[in-house]
């Protein structure tokens, strides 16, 4: 908390940046949230991106103008349709979570039968878009099963979201999730060879960069002498299998220095979420009695 009052306290800056970060997939630009805040521009844009060389974004916000920014409503400002890659991506990665539409629904403010419908609608309100990026915060790392989903369904709906190929919340970045041209990172290195060996071993749906990229691979050691090429290929396999243990172990290093999972994401050159699904598939080793 700060020590002078004439600026007020400050407070996390992460709720403020997602709630800015939802009202932008509604169509509404950070100009504008910053004109219907009565704030700075300086203020909003520190919340999402790095603001200058060594420094990240804005970590912590003066409960006021976090206040001021809670109050921007997507659906006092925005009228039209946007672009629904956000919200299908969002609602598929929730179905490869386990969560059924119609239990979405409710979250959402819409009937089941709708939800089915934005995962191939052209296009979708402003306001639709938000509640569905809302519901996805709360959700993403939430399992449908403490919240009254039975297994059964439960395993279905993720059988059916890979089926299809749908990417879970931890392939996807809070930055690029709206971006139609972005590509999933299923595996922290996807559209390489090591992405294709990370999906082989961790039974991670293939996804079409890391199988063009193998592909690839395979293609420009054609020549080799077999006994060179399973060799090359072993070492392949090793390192891939490697990397995501690794990459646990050295997150709660970090973690356990105080360092919060943000933070740890940058440090190691991957995207929070999927460090926090490197951290689900490789849990820290139990300790054994003395």
């Amino acid at each position: 908390m700060s020590s002078n009052p004439a600026k007020g306290p400050l407070i996390d800056a992460e709720p403020v940046r997602r709630h800015v970060r939802n009202l932008m997939t509604a169509g509404v630009s950070v100009q504008r949230i910053a004109e219907h805040a009565g704030i700075s521009f300086a203020v909003v844009s520190g919340l999402l991106y790095t603001r200058g060389p060594g420094r990240g974004r804005a970590e912590k916000i003066r409960l006021h103008n976090a206040r001021a920014i809670f109050s921007v409503r997507a659906e006092n400002i925005v009228t039209h349709y946007v672009d629904p890659t956000g919200t299908r991506r969002r609602l598929q990665a929730l179905m490869a979570n386990g969560w059924p539409q119609i239990r979405l629904g409710p979250h959402i403010g819409r009937h089941p039968v709708y939800v089915n419908a934005l995962l191939t609608q052209p296009r979708i309100y402003g306001v639709t878009a938000v509640a569905v990026a809302a519901a996805y915060d709360r959700l993403w790392n939430q399992d449908a099963r403490q919240h009254g989903v039975k297994t059964g369904t439960w395993k279905k709906v993720r059988g059916v979201a890979r089926a299809h190929g749908w990417a879970p919340p931890g392939a996807w970045d809070d930055d690029t999730i709206d971006d139609p041209t972005a590509h999933p990172e299923w595996t922290g290195h996807c559209g390489t060879d090591r992405g294709w060996w990370t999906h082989t071993n961790d039974d991670i749906p293939m996804c079409s960069r890391c199988e063009t990229a193998h592909a690839q691979w395979l293609a420009e050691r054609r020549d080799l002498p077999a006994r060179e090429r399973f060799r090359q290929l072993a070492y392949a396999k090793g390192a891939a299998s490697n990397r995501g243990a690794n990459l646990a172990h050295d997150a709660r290093e970090l973690l356990g220095y105080g360092v919060g999972i943000e933070q740890a994401a940058e440090r190691l050159g991957v995207t929070r979420n999927h460090l926090q699904q490197e951290l689900l598939r490789h849990p820290a080793p139990e300790r054994t009695a003395a």
